[in-house]
């Protein structure tokens, strides 16, 4: 079994540096592991679903039911 850095993964999975790091920290890949300041992917990790909010309708909820500030 293999590992990748961020960086490789980034590259593998099409995504940014960043992102990756940041599904690290929220342990989102499975068997990634901290090695010192880094990270550890293993070579076979899938990309994670991407569970951000695609559409409006979540948003637009949440703005017509909040309270009136008057």
């Amino acid at each position: 079994m293999g590992y990748l850095s961020i960086r490789q993964t980034a590259d593998k999975w099409n995504l940014s540096a960043r992102w990756i790091s940041d599904l690290c920290n929220a342990g989102r890949i499975p068997g990634a592991m901290k090695i010192g300041s880094y990270w550890a992917i293993p070579e076979e990790a899938e990309k994670p679903k991407d569970e951000r909010i695609k559409s409006g309708r979540y948003m637009n909820c949440l703005l017509y039911t909040s309270p009136s500030p008057r």
